[in-house]
């Protein structure tokens, strides 16, 4: 199983591998990119292999493919497990490859930006195409994404769907309806649309603090001056924001599935989300939702939460009761039965 250390993979791939174990699997998990800091190393998988493989540029990504492939011999892997498809683009692969689609730059422009792929970026959606099609089964973690996946890569299938579960974490402290309102991510990704949610927060009685990177790896930078921003939190941090339970903000233009929602909403944080398909999918019934160019919108909408000790009880439970479906359990019981389907031959036949 591929993963990196820069985003929301990472935890995926901890939890799935963790949860596998009980069902008979055994994952490897093969980092590329740059290594993992400290407090992940100490909740790192227990197979894990740094790999020092580069995924920047086509061609870094064709020669990172060839040497998985190698690996996966060496380590005798029965199912390949790319949690980023172009890593398939080349093939060579021995045995069967799951390609999971966690959101790339193509269904990311679609999203965000008007007009067609720019030239440079065009690698990305052309590799991802060839490595979702020639993978054994293609997933995706919702099916709004899946959707997305198919148009952003004019695929002739839609990805399969196994949702992401997180491991819930240990809370400290008790209820606190005054915990103002919170947001988590990466706070200088438009995609993320934390603009609007300082604008909001400028409408807000409740405080508004934002947990994340102000700044990203190809330079952009998120400047905001009515959140409150905190910078990336450890794990202990932001399980101590959590227990304040805030309302739990997120106005995101695209977003494949949304780890820090689950994370919230596990604590029993009320959600206010931007009414964008996935979000709608996953927390319909369990969350106030508002358009993703209303400031105003969101800005009511957590006012009225924070400052109604019986609405923020309310949407708290409801929001903890649909977090309850999204578990690293039902996910790997998902991933499971997708590599016992693709071991047989028939995810493969299926698609013929």
């Amino acid at each position: 199983m591929t993963a990196d250390a820069a985003g929301g993979v990472w935890q995926y791939a901890c939890d799935l591998s963790a949860a596998l174990v009980p069902l008979g699997w055994e994952a490897v998990v093969v980092l590329t990119g740059p290594p993992p800091g400290p407090e992940q190393r100490a909740s790192a998988p227990r197979r894990l292999l740094e790999s020092g493989l580069s995924t920047d540029g086509p061609a870094a990504t064709l020669a990172a493919g060839e040497a998985l492939a190698a690996l996966a011999r060496d380590v005798g892997a029965d199912v390949i497990q790319l949690n980023m498809p172009a890593l398939g683009a080349a093939g060579g692969y021995d045995v069967p490859v799951v390609a999971v689609d966690h959101g790339g730059r193509a269904t990311w422009w679609a999203a965000v930006e008007r007009g067609p792929l720019p030239a440079d970026l065009c690698w990305h959606r052309d590799m991802g195409r060839a490595g979702l099609t020639a993978a054994a089964a293609a997933v995706a973690p919702s099916a709004a994404h899946a959707a997305d996946v198919r148009r952003a890569h004019d695929l002739a299938f839609t990805p399969r769907v196994v949702r992401n579960g997180r491991r819930r974490m240990e809370l400290l402290g008790g209820f606190n309806p005054s915990g103002g309102a919170f947001t988590a991510g990466r706070l200088w990704d438009r995609a993320k649309n934390v603009g609007l949610l300082d604008r909001a927060a400028a409408r807000t009685a409740a405080p508004f603090r934002a947990a994340g990177p102000l700044a990203g790896p190809d330079g952009s930078a998120g400047r905001y001056g009515d959140l409150i921003c905190l910078g990336t939190l450890s794990d202990a941090a932001m399980a101590a924001e959590y227990a304040r339970r805030p309302v739990f903000a997120s106005a995101a233009l695209f977003e494949p599935f949304g780890l820090a929602v689950l994370e919230a909403a596990q604590a029993g944080c009320p959600l206010v989300l931007s009414d964008i398909p996935s979000f709608r999918e996953l927390w319909g019934g369990a969350a106030t939702f508002v358009d993703a160019d209303d400031a105003a919108g969101f800005g009511e909408a957590v006012d009225r939460l924070a400052s109604d000790a019986f609405a923020h009880a309310a949407a708290g439970l409801a929001a903890v009761e649909r977090a309850a479906a999204y578990t690293p359990e039902r996910m790997a019981e998902g991933m499971a039965a997708i590599f016992e389907q693709v071991l047989a031959g028939a995810d493969a036949a299926s698609r013929r």
